[in-house]
C-alpha cells in the first residue's frame, strides 16, 4: 500500500511490538509451499479434512485492516497479508491477534517471492489495495502488478482464481488494464465506483481517508486465462500518459500523483 506512511507513536518500539505480536507472523512462509491451507488449520479444530477451504492473498497489507475485516467476515478462509514495511508488520499482527483471529497471519515480504511462498494454484484470490502508483516511467517495474509479477500471478492462481484492484488513480486503473491485456488476463468485474456497488465490502482505515477527500474506488477483478503467443510491452509506462485531457475540471488528484498533475498544470498555465 502507498505512502500514507505512518509516524511511530511515542514510546512505540517495534522490535517489542514484533515480538510480542509473533505469534500471527510467519518469518518462514516458504516452509509452508502448497499446504497453507492445512498448516494453518487451527489446533483442536474440527472440520472435514482439517484444512480451511481457500487461501487469499493481501499484497501490500498495510496496516491489515482489510485484512482483519476480511477474515472476521470468512472464518473458513485463510488470508495471508504480505509487507515489506515492518511498521505495518507489527500493527496487523496486532490486529490479528487482538480480533482473536485464528484464520489470518502476516508475511514480512514483497510481492516478487510469491512463487516462492506459495505452490501452483494454491492462491484464490490476491488482492491488490492502493498500491503505490510510481507514476514516472523509470520507476514503473516498482509497481505491485509490473507484467513479470502478473505472470507470476498466474503461477499461483487456482483455476477461475482472480487477481482484484482497488485503487483511486485511474491512471494506474487504466495502465492496469493494459498489462492484463499483455500478460493474457480476461477482465471478469470492472468498477467505476466500488464501495457504492458493494457497500459491504471491507475497507482499510486509508481508503476511508480518501473516500473523505472525494476518491471513488475504481475496481477491477481479472482471471488468467490464455497465454499470448508473443509478450510484448507496448503500453506506455508512465503514468502520465493516461491522465484526462482536461487537468482543470476539478477532479480528484489520485494520491500519489498531486506533484505530478500540479507540475502538468502550471506548465499548461505558463503556456497559455
Amino acid at each position: 500500500m502507498h505512502a500514507m506512511y505512518a509516524r511511530l507513536p511515542k514510546h512505540f518500539v517495534l522490535e517489542e511490538r514484533l515480538e510480542r505480536y509473533a505469534d500471527a507472523i510467519e518469518v518462514c512462509p516458504w516452509a509452508y509451499r502448497g499446504r497453507w491451507a492445512e498448516a494453518c488449520w487451527p489446533v483442536g479444530e474440527s472440520r472435514d479434512g482439517g484444512a480451511f477451504a481457500q487461501v487469499r492473498v493481501d499484497l501490500g497489507c498495510g496496516k491489515g485492516a482489510f485484512l482483519v475485516a476480511s477474515a472476521m467476515r470468512e472464518p473458513d478462509v485463510l488470508f495471508v497479508g504480505m509487507d515489506a514495511e515492518p511498521l505495518c508488520i507489527a500493527y496487523a499482527a496486532q490486529h490479528i491477534m487482538e480480533a482473536e483471529l485464528a484464520n489470518a497471519v502476516v508475511v514480512p515480504a514483497q510481492a516478487d517471492v510469491l512463487p516462492r511462498v506459495f505452490g501452483p494454484g494454491e492462491v484464490e484470490v490476491i488482492h491488490l489495495n492502493f498500491p503505490t502508483p510510481y507514476p514516472r516511467k523509470k520507476d514503473a517495474k516498482q509497481r505491485m502488478f509490473a507484467l513479470e509479477r502478473l505472470f507470476e500471478f498466474r503461477e499461483v492462481l487456482a483455476p477461475g482464481g482472480t487477481v482484484r484492484l482497488r485503487t483511486d488513480s485511474q491512471p494506474l486503473r487504466d495502465f492496469f488494464l493494459t498489462q492484463l491485456e499483455a500478460a493474457g488476463y480476461e477482465v471478469v468485474r470492472q468498477f467505476e465506483d466500488e464501495r457504492a456497488e458493494l457497500p459491504d465490502e471491507p475497507s482499510s482505515e486509508y481508503e476511508r481517508r480518501l473516500c473523505e477527500q472525494g476518491a471513488k474506488v475504481l475496481g477491477v477483478w481479472a482471471t488468467p486465462a490464455t497465454l499470448p503467443a508473443r509478450v510484448e510491452q507496448t503500453a506506455s509506462l508512465s503514468l502520465v500518459d493516461y491522465l484526462p485531457e482536461d487537468l482543470f475540471a476539478g477532479r480528484y488528484v489520485p494520491h500519489g500523483m498531486e506533484g505530478t498533475i500540479l507540475n502538468l498544470r502550471n506548465q499548461r498555465l505558463r503556456q497559455g
